[in-house]
């Protein structure tokens, strides 16, 4: 029955239908994973999955349950227990139980940076198995829908991320520095310090790889965390959790709350975490700044840009990186490709048509083009239809509904669509605003450009205020050294395969221009995020014994 079961479990999940178990709690102990209570080809209304909150060491649920629809269908599949405004205390007990010196720092608990490499060992070996990566996989598809292998490119991002937080390299990460100092006995060391309380809001576009990779930052450096995740999408992260506590995570150290914004607001004015992380839109990350009084760092909007520079090189693989970068994941990435500049040596090829046939492959049959979870088809019509409105603005392709489908109506549907507005025209104040607008969804601008424009260009990019992932396709050495230096995006790729969108867990990924911009994934990034400088200056002495009391000063 074991070894069925997990046939069953490797096949890819029916998008429309879905035969429930006739007994759930039957077949509990044979999921794919330690400690898993769903399975995701098994989740339907009639047998609906149920999400719990974590605290302090206990799974609980909630006299509010949230009801979560299939983006695919609408059928009501999965029941989420949020907690409201009145059931925040226990979260703030727990929060405010932390020390601001954290669980474990350089000279409390170090014990605890070993377990933490271990427990990353563990992580990462059970995501590298089929049965566990294709769980994660289909579930992520479920609630997130995209192609099984975007869904998959997150978990297989994951695990290595925690691969390269194994053994000692946890510790490393709070490696110290001495300096001598001015007389014998003195010297000062500088020390990576824990916040100690700290909280983490992730969005829902990517339910494992941005809650995992921020969570396990935050627990390397000593920190207490309390997670919230999309309530769309939560199930992913809390059977990560499950299988986090299989791999020897104690079930103290993270808490894991379901509540809509308004409750997570009052529990983050009431338990005052010492700092937290915001990756979502930038108005509910200004709010945030304003309300914690700047203890926050933000992974906010990203409208990403692309310039294809005047060497025209490799047409077919350009085309299809730009259809990746703007309509993979149905364009519900922070490092989509927003806007688009051609040289005008491009726009003399057949780019934009290769472009239009790489996107009218896409289909919803394998979610390489699907539902989007924060527009609805009607409002990206109407982005589509004021754009068109700019003098000299034209339809390139897409921009019609998509068709044969029962994706609810909360949510958009649409073709991949490219508009092209003129340069001269996106410049104009009355435009700019229009087109620089963050559409989270299969949509871009797309513009031309001569070489005497590029200054032009230059200055819609200063203009830009979120500065998060671009692209400078060039081989051109003294192009390339133009846009960069005269650009601010924390994570720029540079070169003839650039791309917007990217692997975070082996590079930096994170905006630039903001002393409050938050970083994923690297040793660099989770220093700067969920640790602070401490400086200690050991002064032993001796004191000189002729040493006499000098005059005041």
């Amino acid at each position: 029955m074991f070894n069925l079961f997990l046939t069953r479990a490797s096949r890819l999940s029916s998008l429309t239908k879905h035969n429930a178990l006739p007994s759930f709690s039957l077949y509990r102990d044979v999921h794919s994973i330690p400690l898993a209570t769903v399975e995701a080809e098994e989740i339907s209304g009639a047998r609906p999955a149920e999400v719990l909150n974590l605290v302090q060491g206990k799974w609980s649920g909630s006299s509010n349950w949230n009801t979560i629809v299939d983006p695919l269908n609408g059928e009501p599949f999965i029941k989420v227990a949020e907690v409201d405004e009145a059931g925040v205390q226990p979260f703030v007990e727990s929060l405010t139980s932390c020390p601001k010196h954290g669980l474990h720092n350089p000279f409390k608990a170090p014990e605890r940076y070993l377990m933490y490499g271990d427990i990353s060992a563990k992580a990462a070996h059970m995501l590298s198995l089929p049965k566990v990566s294709d769980f994660f996989t289909r579930l992520i598809q479920r609630v997130s829908p995209k192609s099984y292998q975007q869904a998959y490119a997150e978990v297989y991002v994951t695990q290595k991320f925690l691969e390269n937080f194994c053994g000692d390299q946890v510790r490393f990460l709070a490696r110290s520095f001495a300096v001598p100092g001015n007389h014998l006995g003195q010297q000062s060391h500088g020390f990576r310090w824990p916040y100690g309380p700290v909280a983490i809001v992730t969005p829902f576009n990517f339910p494992l790889e941005i809650p995992v990779l921020q969570l396990m930052g935050a627990l390397y450096m000593g920190n207490k965390p309390v997670l919230k995740v999309d309530s769309k999408v939560s199930i992913v992260m809390e059977q990560m959790l499950r299988l986090l506590h299989s791999c020897g995570l104690p079930v103290e150290d993270v808490d894991f709350i379901n509540c809509d914004g308004k409750t997570m607001n009052k529990l983050l004015l009431e338990a005052n975490p010492r700092m937290t992380l915001f990756t979502g839109s930038s108005r509910v990350a200004e709010k945030l700044a304003v309300d914690l009084k700047g203890r926050v760092k933000l992974e906010d909007a990203g409208f990403d840009w692309k310039i294809l520079g005047p060497d025209v090189h490799q047409e077919d693989y350009i085309a299809w990186v730009c259809d990746q970068d703007a309509y993979a994941c149905s364009g519900q990435k922070c490092s989509a490709q927003s806007l688009l500049f051609m040289h005008e040596n491009w726009s003399k090829t057949s780019l934009i048509s290769k472009m239009k046939d790489l996107a009218e492959r896409r289909k919803l049959a394998d979610l390489t083009i699907g539902p989007v979870l924060t527009f609805t088809t009607e409002s990206l019509l109407e982005h589509k239809n004021k754009l068109l409105e700019i003098p000299g603005s034209k339809l390139l392709f897409g921009g019609q509904p998509l068709e044969d489908h029962s994706i609810p109506q909360i949510y958009g549907a649409i073709k991949p669509t490219a508009v092209y507005v003129p340069l001269e025209e996106i410049v104009k104040d009355k435009n700019y605003e229009l087109v620089t607008k963050e559409i989270f969804g299969p949509f871009q601008v797309v513009t031309d450009y001569t070489s005497n424009q590029l200054p032009i260009v230059l200055d819609v990019l200063e203009k830009m205020h979120a500065h998060l992932t671009a692209a400078v396709v060039s081989n051109d050495p003294l192009f390339l050294q133009e846009v960069i230096g005269k650009s601010v995006n924390g994570t720029t790729y540079a070169g003839l395969r650039a791309r917007t969108t990217g692997a975070p867990q082996n590079h930096w990924f994170g905006p630039a221009g903001d002393p409050r911009g938050a970083g994923i994934g690297t040793p660099e990034a989770i220093k700067l995020v969920w640790s602070c400088h401490r400086e200690i200056i050991y002064d032993y002495g001796p004191v000189s014994n002729d040493w006499e009391i000098p005059a005041s000063s």
